[in-house]
């Protein structure tokens, strides 16, 4: 990540300018109004983004499809921008 998407995480994090979708009907929502939706990974201490994903193809309990890629839902973070 370079440091000026660095700092734009940080100004939106503060901000709070994204939504994590976490229940079906986030992604239901999501898959409606073809929102990009972003795959991070959330630890404790730090967030990576793990793909700037695409809006949502398919989603289950174990995992959601965005541009043809399968994340498992237990194990990243979605978010959509506000």
């Amino acid at each position: 990540m370079t440091d000026y998407e660095e700092l734009q995480h940080e100004v939106n994090r503060m901000n709070h300018t994204y939504r994590v979708l976490i229940e079906d009907i986030d992604f239901f929502t999501a898959a409606l109004s073809q929102d990009r939706v972003v795959v991070w990974h959330v630890l404790e201490e730090q967030e990576h983004i793990i793909d700037y994903g695409g809006s949502v193809e398919a989603y289950s309990q174990v995992s959601v499809k965005l541009a043809g890629k399968r994340f498992f839902r237990n194990t990243f973070e979605f978010r959509v921008q506000k």
